[in-house]
């Protein structure tokens, strides 16, 4: 296992955000390198407080065990949209924030031999667990029109269809099984224009990370999950880092929020729906100059956050 090189985004104000109480009980659902479990666990009592950090990559459980060592702090090695069922049978049943540090870590990005980047030449993986359906699968088992909409979709690639073809017609040939190979298939797809402005291939290796991970669905369950399991006054805390799932966040962060759902012309309210949450912030956190100076990949991150206010929209 290479050595684990990662820089936390948004680190202070997303453990800021969860307003770490000593005797707290809280979940980092995407461990990563540590850095937030480590910020959360350092401020918890040890006697009385306790962080619990999931992450479904072994290397990762492993780099954050030797961060934290010491610390009131539990790894576990699961997809964060497991945390309830993980924390039942801890006995935990209620815990005072969440926070979810979603998208692909620095370290997957820059070991080569993981097949994330599509600067260097690897086996097309992307795994981030390192089992199950890889990116090699999807690029030489998927139908034409699947692929078309995975791109289309995930990747938010308007040059989908000509990528798709392009995928399908090389590996009647032959099977695609490198991430330049794949990366030169995608930058000969595309308009000469495209190539000159920036790296083409982008969008394709993301929707493909994100289908071979699941990391919509995963997030979509987990969203529900993580709201559930906090405690009234809790907090959610949630960095994403493309638009599709942002947009995801901020449309279940409004589910939360909303309130009265009578008609506006009902003189007054009769269906007695109160608001579940309340966001801790008025628009997302983004990165500041310095943190844009010192780490590139945090310019495209957003934090939103919520706090609940009740258990059910009818509660009083």
């Amino acid at each position: 296992m290479s050595e684990f090189k990662h820089i936390s985004v948004l680190l202070h104000e997303t453990v800021g955000a969860l307003n770490v109480r000593p005797d707290g009980i809280y979940v980092d659902g995407t461990a990563g390198g540590g850095g937030h479990s480590y910020e959360l666990a350092r401020q918890l009592d040890p006697q009385k407080g306790r962080l619990y950090a999931f992450d479904r990559d072994p290397e990762a459980i492993a780099a954050a065990g030797k961060r934290l060592e010491g610390l009131p702090a539990t790894l576990i090695h699961a997809t964060f949209d497991e945390m309830k069922e993980q924390l039942e049978e801890l006995g935990i049943k209620k815990v005072d924030g969440v926070m979810l540090d979603l998208g692909v870590s620095s370290r997957q990005l820059d070991e080569a031999e993981r097949g994330f980047s599509y600067h260097n030449d690897a086996p097309l993986d992307m795994r981030m667990s390192g089992e199950g359906l890889s990116a090699r699968d999807v690029v030489n088992g998927y139908s034409y029109e699947r692929l078309r909409t995975i791109l289309f979709d995930y990747g938010e690639e308007k040059f989908a269809p000509a990528i798709a073809k392009a995928i399908v017609s090389a590996r009647e040939k032959k099977p695609i099984e490198t991430t330049l190979e794949l990366a030169e298939l995608v930058k000969a797809s595309v308009p000469q224009r495209v190539r000159r402005e920036k790296n083409p291939c982008k969008k394709t290796f993301q929707a493909i990370r994100i289908e071979v991970n699941d990391e919509l669905g995963q997030l979509d369950r987990a969203m529900d999950t993580a709201f559930g399991l906090l405690k009234v006054g809790g907090r959610l805390a949630v960095i994403t880092f493309h638009s599709l799932e942002d947009r995801m966040v901020k449309r279940r962060f409004a589910e939360y929020t909303k309130g009265c759902t009578c008609p506006p012309d009902f003189p007054q309210c009769v269906c007695g729906r109160k608001p579940r949450g309340e966001q801790v912030f008025r628009k997302p956190v983004t990165a500041s100059d310095e943190e844009l100076d010192n780490n590139n990949r945090s310019r495209s991150a957003k934090l939103r956050a919520i706090e609940k206010l009740r258990e059910n929209a009818t509660d009083e």
